[in-house]
Formats: structure tokens, sequence, C-alpha cells
């Protein structure tokens, strides 16, 4: 079984820089397609970004383009995501995700298997 522990997240103002990581471990070559979603409060949650396990990548046709940045790194099973000029809007419960075939460069929730513990990321303004 693959399990995903996330770094924190964490409180930062408006226009700074986080990033996230996403350890996993375990049987990690049967969900080799990772991705970032993340969730505000009330709101369903949201596709961010995708990556394939040799880093072919599909981000969201969303605010979030060109701000944020998906990555891995395979020998440490790690995955990133890079978020520069954070938003108030960007205030969420940010989660990574792990799945298998059905989920390569997919963007929905459903096509991934194994879920982080999500963290939380508060932008002030």
């Amino acid at each position: 079984q693959v399990q995903l522990v996330e770094s924190v997240g964490g409180l930062v103002q408006a226009g700074g820089s986080l990033r996230l990581s996403c350890a996993a471990s375990g049987r990690t070559s049967s969900t080799p397609n990772m991705g970032w979603f993340r969730q505000a409060s009330g709101k369903e949650r949201e596709f961010i970004a995708t990556i394939t396990g040799v880093g072919s990548t599909k981000y969201a046709d969303s605010a979030v383009k060109g701000r944020f940045t998906i990555s891995r790194d395979n020998a440490k099973s790690t995955l990133y995501l890079q978020m520069n000029s954070l938003k108030p809007e960007d205030t969420a419960v940010y989660y990574c995700a792990a799945g298998g075939a059905s989920a390569y460069l997919r963007s929905t929730p459903r096509t991934y298997d194994i879920w982080g513990q999500g963290t939380q990321v508060t932008v002030s303004s």
C-alpha cells in the first residue's frame, strides 16, 4: 500500500512563495502518476497539476497556471509543488494524490487512488 505524507503548509503573505512536498512510501511503482489538488472552504476539490512517472505534466487552465510548478524527485520518492506570487484566493487545504494508469495526465480526483492527509496554506493580504 502506498502512503503519502505532505509537508506542513503555513501562513504566507500575498506575493510570497511556498514549496510543498509530498513523500511517498510503499509500493510506489503501482501509482506512478501524481497530482496536486486543493480545496477551499465551502468549495469542491480543485485540480492544480499532475505529473507522470517520467515527468510529463499537465496544469489546470486556471489562475494557478504560470505561478505554480509541479515536479518530482523519483530517487527520493517525493513530489513537489512550488507556488509563487501567492494570492489570498490560493488559501485552501492542499492535497497530493497518486494513481495508476487511470490517472495518467488526468485532472479528475476520482481517478487517483491514494491521497495525502492535506495541508493548510493560508495567504494573507
